[in-house]
């Protein structure tokens, strides 16, 4: 692997993904959408290219000539918050735009195209998701995130591209969106705010994403067309535990108020992921416990906080 496209690189995952594949000698090609408020955090790297290009018009990108990548990760997506969750007709034209990334990796000469995918395609589960576990997606976001999956396989099969799809759970770090459990603690940790949670009896399967950036990595120097893998730490612990961490590294005098919250309705107890066929298949081991990546989060957000 020389060259990639990425798609989605100022998110969390994609950005940690391109450091990881920049500090391995690799070039990148981020196409970011036009006016990203994110676009000045792209580092100035002799190996980075940066296009803008919304989704929408993928189809219209001039390829450079001569241009040539070896992979197309396809991490962008519209309305991965809020309401727009369950707008069908915002989650429809994903399918599409997933299909112009196809499209796109094609006339880029690409080889293999990763697809990113979400714990939301299987719906509502209790437990550890394996191979078995069916997908019965219960969001218009879960939906389209199968539905893309299913139909950009189809398409890299008719262009012999191959094809892989990591299915991601919960994954934390640097540049995660304010409103997540973990960057949200931190963040009212860190300015001495009130926390409350639920009775976080929950089990729950976190990864660093300079793990997940690896995972992916390795999905695309060895998978084989047609994969579907499971991202995740392979480890469920307790939303307790997480956080009682979180409030020792910050001040461990803090009060947390664990239990000053009620369960939502039909709460799940518990998800983790059986990492299993990454571990066989393409040799991935996470690397981070949660205490080193977390003591990683928290000092990236002191210093975005500037604290």
């Amino acid at each position: 692997m020389k060259s990639v496209v990425i798609t989605g690189a100022t998110g969390m995952i994609g950005y940690s993904l391109m450091e990881y594949l920049l500090q391995n000698g690799i070039k990148v090609t981020a196409i970011l959408r036009p006016n990203s408020y994110k676009r000045d955090i792209m580092p100035n790297h002799p190996l980075l290219s940066v296009y803008e290009c919304s989704l929408s018009r993928l189809y219209t990108f001039k390829v450079p000539k001569d241009f040539h990548a070896d992979v197309f990760f396809h991490l962008g997506w519209d309305g991965t918050n809020g309401e727009s969750r369950n707008d069908c007709y915002v989650q429809n034209d994903n399918v599409k735009y997933t299909l112009y990334a196809v499209d796109l990796a094609r006339k880029m000469n690409c080889k293999t195209f990763v697809y990113a995918g979400s714990q939301a395609q299987y719906g509502r589960v209790e437990g550890i998701l394996t191979n078995s576990v069916p997908s019965n997606p219960e969001t218009a976001y879960g939906m389209a995130k199968l539905c893309a999956e299913s139909m950009s396989r189809k398409r890299c099969q008719e262009f012999g591209i191959t094809h892989s799809s990591v299915r991601i759970l919960s994954v934390y770090g640097p540049y995660d969106g304010e409103n997540t459990m973990i960057a949200s603690t931190i963040r009212k940790m860190l300015k001495n705010e009130p926390t409350m949670f639920t009775a976080c009896e929950q089990e729950w399967d976190y990864l660093y994403v300079k793990d997940a950036a690896k995972a992916l990595y390795l999905i695309a120097q060895k998978a084989t067309h047609g994969s579907v893998y499971r991202l995740g730490s392979g480890v469920c612990r307790k939303l307790s535990y997480y956080i009682e961490i979180i409030r020792d590294i910050i001040n461990p005098d803090a009060e947390l108020g664990i239990g000053k919250l009620p369960y939502s309705d039909n709460q799940v107890m518990m998800l983790g992921a059986d990492i299993s066929d990454l571990k066989n298949d393409v040799g991935f081991e996470p690397e981070y416990s949660f205490q080193d990546g977390i003591w990683e989060t928290i000092d990236w957000c002191r210093k975005k906080m500037d604290l």
